[in-house]
């Protein structure tokens, strides 16, 4: 986690469904199957989530679809920006703080679900 960033209740909830999906399938997937996997669980909790949300880039005041595509949109409160890598790098969190700043969005997750344990791969952002 990052800093001491208290969790809403949505983020919990999210974070849940992730952990769940996390110890059925385990880590060594693409980062597709997890993306599948985790709305499935979203949709089993009655949260309500966009997948491939398109994001344009506003440039000089025109909307340019540049090919940025949010992972997960859920509630259009929380940007879930999912990863199946070895591990996390500066790129990642700098990617979905932008995607945040884009989409005027508050609050992110970043989840690897390549390791061992889901704690180690979750990363959380507040604008």
């Amino acid at each position: 986690m990052k800093g001491n960033i208290k969790f809403s209740e949505l983020s919990k909830k999210v974070i849940g469904c992730a952990i769940e999906v996390h110890k059925t399938l385990g880590p060594g997937l693409l980062e597709s199957a997890y993306q599948y996997c985790l709305c499935h669980e979203l949709r089993l909790n009655n949260i309500n989530f966009q997948t491939e949300k398109k994001l344009p880039v506003i440039y000089k005041g025109d909307q340019l679809d540049c090919g940025y595509r949010i992972d997960v949109l859920v509630e259009n409160e929380i940007i879930v920006e999912l990863k199946s890598v070895e591990q996390l790098m500066p790129i990642h969190e700098a990617q979905i703080l932008s995607y945040m700043k884009l989409a005027n969005i508050k609050q992110g997750l970043l989840i690897n679900f390549n390791v061992p344990l889901l704690k180690d791969g979750l990363k959380s952002f507040v604008l």
